[in-house]
This record gives structure tokens, C-alpha cells and sequence, in this order.
């Protein structure tokens, strides 16, 4: 594996400096907060702190990518993953392609065409760090595509159970289905993969060079990834009555979860303190394409 340079240099020429490493970590305590107390809450208090949850993520990961990489990235974030997740949902809500036939009740919010507008900003939020522990994790190609969209997809395991769960939205015609797991059709997770696989194609490319070499102001990113991991198995398995969920999920989820712990705690391993505290070795290991 090569090794690369320390930070992204954004494309105005300034290094990312303290708000770059700051306002992420910020965002996602302040969202780590708003998911400790979902369980705690319930109706249309809990249908409120879902939306609050998806706009703080979604904000967390667009500022991400700006202050990390720039602009660029950003605005192809958005217009990739925003963009297309709008596009997907206004198909999929239309002639149930590519995720089978389904609806969304009226709990999130005002709807664009019988899509609520709050359900584009939950595809930017995941695919970002998916993205970036893929990049993190593997060379460029499709290899890194495929990991990234497994990434993405492996999340929905958990997402679609619960949010059927609590009414947000539901399936006409959910058989075949995961066992344990009769209200979600296995085809919605299919077509969760092939979207992500498209989504992760174009991400590349779209965001540029910057975006595919991993940062050092990129652990916010995988702290998301990891704790969205952990958390949605302890919510499912304890507080909210869905073991089955809880076992696909954290099945799905670990293809990327699992390696991606390991890498960056054998990176944390590697740099040991030296003569007067300095690290033995560089603080970024960054594969580059």
C-alpha cells in the first residue's frame, strides 16, 4: 500500500485548519446526543428528533467535505447523492422500482411528489463516510466502488426495520423477506445495493482527486460510520424490540465496520510515542489513487 500526503490542500490554496477538525466533531456529538434520546422518546416527538437526526448528519457529512476537500466536493456530494437519492425515491415512490412497491406516511414532513424532503438529505449523510472508509480501506477501482456501496447498503438493514417499525413508511407487497424481518422485501435491498453501486461510481469521478485520497481530518467520518454501527445494533437488540434487525444489520454493516476498526486501531498501534513524546511514525496513512 502507498503512502500519500498528510492533509488535502483545499483548492483556494489554505490548508484545512482548526475549524475543519472542530465544527465536524461538534456536529456529530450533537447528533450522537439526538440518537441516545430517540428511544427515550416517542409519536410525534420521535417522528421530530428522526428529521432533526437526518439534517444534523446530512450537515455533518456536506461540511465535512467542504472544509476537507473544498467546494468541488461538496457541491458533487450533493448533487450525487442528494440529487440522485431525490431521483431514486421519486421512481421508487412512482413504479416501485428499483426498491419494490412502497409509501411514506405523513410523519416527516412536508413531500415532494409523495417523497418526504428530509429522505434525500438521509442518502448524503451515509454515503459520504461509506465513501470515505472505502477510500480509507481499499485502492481506487471497482473494488473501492463496490466496498463504499456495501458500506451505504449495509446500513439500510437496519434503517428500513425500524422506520417500518415506526410508521414512517411501508411496503405493499413485502414477501420474499429477510427472516425475522416480514415488513421489508428483500428487493428493497437489492436495489439499496445497485443504486449505492451507482451512487459510489459517480461520487468518484464527479468529486475529483481530493475525494479519493483518505485525510487526516477524515476521522469524524469514521467515527460516524463505527458509531452508526454500534449503536443501531444496541437500539434494535435493546431498546427497540427488533432482534432480527439487529443480526442482519450488524452482519451487513461489519463487511466495512469490521475492517475499518481494525485498520485504524493498528494505525493508532504504529504510532508510539518516541524521544520526547514525538510519534515513531507519520499520523496519516493515506492510500492514494
Amino acid at each position: 500500500m502507498r503512502r500519500g500526503p498528510g492533509p488535502v490542500v483545499p483548492p483556494d490554496g489554505r490548508p484545512a485548519g482548526s475549524l475543519a477538525r472542530r465544527l465536524p466533531w461538534f456536529l456529530l456529538g450533537v447528533l450522537v446526543l439526538a440518537q441516545i434520546c430517540y428511544p427515550l422518546t416517542g409519536g410525534t416527538v420521535r417522528a421530530r428528533l428522526t428529521v432533526a437526526t437526518v439534517v444534523l448528519g446530512y450537515l455533518l457529512s456536506v461540511s465535512h467535505a467542504l472544509l476537507s476537500r473544498g467546494p468541488r466536493t461538496a457541491a458533487a456530494l450533493v448533487l450525487v447523492t442528494t440529487g440522485g437519492g431525490l431521483g431514486v425515491e421519486l421512481l421508487g415512490v412512482t413504479t416501485g422500482v428499483p426498491f419494490g412497491g412502497y409509501h411514506y406516511s405523513g410523519e416527516l414532513g412536508p413531500k415532494l411528489a409523495g417523497v418526504p424532503l428530509v429522505i434525500p438529505l438521509a442518502w448524503t449523510w451515509m454515503a459520504w463516510p461509506a465513501w470515505l472508509a472505502a477510500v480509507r480501506l481499499s485502492r481506487p477501482g471497482p473494488g473501492r466502488v463496490g466496498l463504499a456501496a456495501v458500506g451505504l447498503a449495509g446500513w439500510d438493514v437496519f434503517l428500513d426495520p425500524q422506520m417500518v417499525a415506526e410508521g414512517y413508511w411501508s411496503w405493499r407487497d413485502p414477501d420474499p423477506s429477510l427472516p425475522g424481518i416480514p415488513t421489508v422485501p428483500v428487493s428493497n435491498y437489492l436495489g439499496w445495493l445497485l443504486f449505492a453501486t451507482l451512487l459510489m461510481a459517480l461520487l468518484g469521478p464527479v468529486a475529483g482527486r481530493a475525494a479519493r485520497v483518505a485525510d487526516d481530518t477524515d476521522a469524524p467520518m469514521y467515527a460516524l460510520y463505527l458509531w452508526t454501527y454500534l449503536a443501531s445494533l444496541l437500539a434494535h437488540a435493546v431498546f427497540l424490540g427488533l432482534p432480527a434487525s439487529a443480526g442482519w444489520g450488524a452482519l451487513a454493516m461489519a463487511v466495512v465496520a469490521g475492517p475499518l476498526a481494525v485498520t485504524l486501531a493498528r494505525r493508532h498501534r504504529r504510532v508510539l510515542p518516541g524521544p520526547g513524546g514525538a510519534p515513531t511514525t507519520a499520523g496519516s496513512g493515506t492510500p492514494t489513487g
